[in-house]
């Protein structure tokens, strides 16, 4: 009989816990080339600002449980802000995909391109897909140009870990789209 109040306080010890904090990073998949200065000048591309969606910008990663829902994840967290992550990746992402070009989340020179990115979707979704959705604009030599994207990749496997790979491999396709159109002006 005296185990019960022992069992009893450790039941509610553990009820009452709170759930374990995550913390998740996006990796960046590219491999920054290194740009040498042998007398010719490399192409500049300034990364000005990201920016995000207000609902994006909670520290919790974001979950759309129907066709009008989302939800802020409580416990499963971004470590840091989600524009910040997004423009460090970015920024190593382009770097891989434009050899011979500097590419910098600060300005370098007035003969620079720059490029502003505006994000409003980057979440898990019901269907088993991460979704990446947003414009961008690059500036080159007074030309504005502008290109809406939207991705709805599968994920591998169930979870937060699994969807977070998913949005950084997104993100990485979406870097080598930019890349494309870049090096074509």
């Amino acid at each position: 009989m005296k185990w019960i109040p022992v069992a009893l306080l450790l039941f509610l010890s553990a009820c009452s816990s709170t759930p374990q904090k995550t913390y998740y990073q996006l990796p960046a998949l590219g491999v920054p080339a290194q740009v040498s200065s042998s007398g010719v000048s490399a192409r500049q591309l300034w990364l000005e600002h990201i920016s995000v969606a207000d609902y994006l910008a909670q520290n919790g990663v974001v979950y759309q449980t129907n066709d009008v829902r989302y939800v802020i994840a409580q416990n499963n967290l971004w470590a840091s802000s989600l524009d910040q992550q997004l423009q460090q990746t970015l920024v190593t992402n382009l770097s891989s995909a434009l050899p011979g070009w500097v590419v910098s989340s600060q300005p370098m020179s007035s003969d620079q391109d720059v490029l502003n990115v505006t994000i409003n979707g980057f979440h898990g979704r019901f269907d088993g897909k991460a979704i990446i959705r947003g414009e961008w604009v690059v500036n080159h030599q007074g030309q504005l140009i502008k290109q809406p994207f939207s991705l709805a990749l599968k994920q591998g496997e169930d979870g937060y870990d699994a969807l977070v790979r998913t949005l950084a491999q997104g993100w990485q396709q979406e870097a080598q789209a930019i890349a494309s159109q870049v090096s074509g002006f």
